[in-house]
């Protein structure tokens, strides 16, 4: 499967700042992106977790049981260089997905430590970036088994 992960706070979609992130929730973004896998005929895990340890975790599963990795770090893009490392650790790629456009947004917001790791980034189009990003990823993922 290609893992689907997101980050802090993406679970109140939706509500949470619409004027950024737009009123489509977590929910409607999975429910595209299973569409996506099921036009492309692959599976996806679909997580979502406000906890950097447990971002980790899901990073080792997807190097262990996935084909590629779609990821919406949120405010761990700034931070983690523990997400940096488990990307760099596991041997499957990795599309970094934003919806909004961070490096429009504040300074701090325009360094990202997952996408020196990321095979790729898409930002700023909305959920429309998730359908990209699992596309990538699966065209990365092929290409990897060939």
């Amino acid at each position: 499967p290609v893992f689907v992960l997101n980050g802090p706070n993406l679970n109140l979609l939706g509500t949470r700042e619409p004027e950024i992130y737009g009123t489509t929730t977590l929910a409607d973004i999975e429910a595209l992106c299973r569409q996506t896998a099921d036009t492309l005929g692959v599976s996806i895990v679909f997580e979502q977790t406000n906890h950097e340890g447990a971002l980790v975790e899901l990073i080792h599963q997807a190097g262990e049981k996935g084909s590629a990795i779609v990821i919406n770090p949120a405010a761990y893009t700034h931070t983690s260089i523990a997400l940096l490392d488990a990307i760099k650790g596991v041997d499957v790629p990795a599309i970094e997905v934003h919806l909004s456009q961070p490096v429009a947004r504040e300074a701090f917001r325009a360094v990202s430590y997952v996408s020196l790791a990321a095979a790729g980034t898409i930002s700023g189009l909305g959920a429309r970036g998730y359908e990209l990003g699992i596309r990538a990823a699966v065209q990365l993922a092929q290409a990897r088994a060939k």
